[in-house]
């Protein structure tokens, strides 16, 4: 089993520096991708517009986002995914999400109030247009015809996977992605997780990668303050917050080896605290759990 770990910039590296930081230490320290999340209403850069510069600036770099798929056109998120891959020689890392459903940042997206259904909508176009196919769409998201997507991507298939953890989501992962990769998730839910998916995919004559299999980790170096363990609290879904942000690089250690031991390996991991210096954390991070990589 490959065991990867990817560094999530969080809310943090929006200026050139930094985020040029983090990409160097990512690179020289062996940590697997760079990811950054697309949240339209805090102060973090545009994904698509960041990891082309990220990718330019490391010429081996995977390059990750959480894509939203509600406000956009399915040929537009196509051709942004489509052409970062080309242009990256197929370095592109994609997971699907509805984005976050509070204001502003709901409102600001945009899109329909069945959020999540719009996934299932949308992935099959959006495959029929990366492989390259002249496709008619007619539906919630647009209304086009006899559209051929030029750049194609480098990957073939250009990978799609999905989050979240309520039993429509899993179902949907199952019939749907290529991976899975859930955000505050316990171990336990992750474990039975993976069984209903797997249900799933072979309910719909498909199977997932054994491999395909992750999960999006917050960090902290110490207990999270009042503000910030309220904020997990709020979508904890009852489950302490002790629960899903380890405290300490021997927590993260744990935990990660604990996900490990029941079939998860890939991971993106990311400071619960924007850092001072990346460079820095990134060292003690890779000390801490960079041999857990294979």
């Amino acid at each position: 089993m490959k065991v990867r770990i990817g560094i999530s910039s969080g809310l943090s590296a929006s200026t050139p520096e930094a985020l040029g930081e983090l990409v160097d230490a990512i690179d020289e320290l062996g940590f697997d991708s760079l990811w950054l999340p697309e949240i339209l209403t805090i102060g973090v850069p545009d994904p698509w517009v960041a990891l082309a510069w990220a990718a330019a600036r490391s010429p081996s770099l995977k390059v990750g986002t959480t894509a939203l798929v509600p406000g956009r056109n399915p040929v537009r998120l196509a051709k942004q995914a489509s052409t970062l891959d080309s242009l990256s020689d197929g370095r592109l890392l994609l997971t699907l999400v509805p984005g976050i459903g509070l204001d502003p940042e709901r409102a600001a997206v945009g899109g329909p109030e069945k959020r999540n259904a719009l996934v299932d909508e949308l992935l099959p176009v959006l495959r029929r247009l990366w492989a390259g196919e002249t496709v008619s769409y007619h539906g919630t998201a647009g209304d086009f015809d006899d559209v051929t997507l030029a750049p194609l991507p480098v990957q073939q298939p250009l990978e799609v996977w999905l989050g979240g953890n309520t039993p429509a989501a899993l179902e949907r992962c199952g019939r749907l992605a290529d991976g899975w990769l859930p955000a505050l998730c316990t171990l336990e839910e992750a474990a039975a997780g993976r069984e209903v998916i797997n249900r799933a995919a072979a309910d719909a004559g498909r199977s997932i990668d054994p491999e395909h299999f992750g999960a999006s980790i917050g960090y902290a170096h110490e207990p999270l303050d009042e503000n910030a363990a309220a904020a997990i609290a709020r979508r904890a879904r009852g489950h302490r917050v002790e629960e899903l942000v380890p405290v300490g690089l021997d927590g993260l250690r744990d935990y990660l080896e604990r996900f490990i031991a029941v079939g998860f390996s890939k991971f993106t991991v990311r400071p619960a605290v924007p850092p001072e210096s990346w460079k820095a954390e990134l060292t003690a991070l890779a000390d801490a759990v960079g041999d857990l990589q294979t």
